[in-house]
């Protein structure tokens, strides 16, 4: 028996057309909802990932424009530009586009940004909001991994979760969501010894550590739930997770893929923090 795979190209789709009715009752009452991504410099991997998301907006109804900067462009201007956004009050959601050149402080532009309107979930105030459970802009994958989890039905109480890696971006915020949903979690990273001793406990094993497939079966507990938010190319030029999909398939009990799993509902939560910033015009 093969694991049931969690498919988040259809889920994604589905909260699109549930947004773009949200949107469309917005415009009725006169509000267009507005997305502002920043690009500094042109990394192949930043224009691909937002034209998914320039997609996602078209799709859904929300206006979205896009700033292409130069490399050369300073930390100042940079800085300037994201103010001029947070003064615009018909702008509900402002990112930039990660990773930043050299010269410019990630820090200093994520920090930059209106909490009000951060809705990549980065922003400090919006991180002390999520782990003390207040309302706040979630960040988008970790969010999507929690609907992707909850759309097969799992029940996240009292459930073991394993999560690897720790970034700021991922594996800390996934943890502290499925935390916040009565999970007990355990943290690996590359300082974990005997990783194994750790993957093999986990009813829901989440592996975000950027390694082609990192994880084979031998690392996964029988019927565990293995959510892959690796994206790696192989020199063939085929995408793959974090986890060898093909053998751990066979022993897992859900499973997303490489491609179409975690990556379409990151993109559906970005525009899902929008329209909801949106909305709070109305208030």
């Amino acid at each position: 028996m093969t694991a049931t795979i969690i498919d988040g190209k259809k889920l994604a789709y589905q909260k699109r057309m549930e947004l773009k009715k949200e949107v469309e009752s917005l415009k009725e009452k006169g509000i267009i909802p507005k997305l502002v991504i920043i690009l500094v410099g042109n990394d192949p991997a930043s224009i691909s990932y937002i034209k998914g998301k320039k997609k996602a907006s078209e799709e859904t109804g929300v206006e979205f424009k896009l700033e292409h900067l130069e490399e050369s462009t300073s930390e100042q201007e940079l800085l300037q530009l994201i103010e001029k956004y947070n003064q615009d009050k018909e702008v509900d959601g402002i990112l930039v586009q990660l990773p930043l050149p050299k010269h410019i402080s990630e820090k200093a532009v994520i920090e930059k940004i209106s909490p009000e309107k951060d809705v990549d979930g980065f922003h400090p105030i919006n991180v002390g909001r999520m782990m003390t459970g207040q309302e706040a802009f979630l960040p988008c994958t970790p969010a999507g991994i929690v609907e992707l989890i909850k759309s097969a039905n799992i029940d996240l109480a009292g459930k073991h979760v394993v999560v690897v890696g720790r970034s700021n971006i991922v594996g800390k915020p996934v943890g502290q969501l499925l935390l916040n949903e009565h999970s007990t979690i355990t943290y690996c990273h590359s300082k974990t010894k005997d990783l194994q001793s750790f993957t093999n406990q986990a009813d829901i094993l989440i592996v975000a550590v950027g390694k082609a497939n990192f994880l084979s079966d031998e690392y996964i507990k029988k019927d565990a739930v293995v959510i892959d938010v690796g994206v790696n190319r192989l020199e063939s030029g085929k995408l793959v997770g974090d986890v060898d999909f093909d053998k751990v398939k066979e022993k897992a009990s859900y499973i997303t893929p490489v491609p179409g799993g975690v990556g379409p509902m990151t993109i559906t939560m970005l525009v899902y923090n929008t329209v909801l910033s949106a909305k709070k015009r109305l208030s």
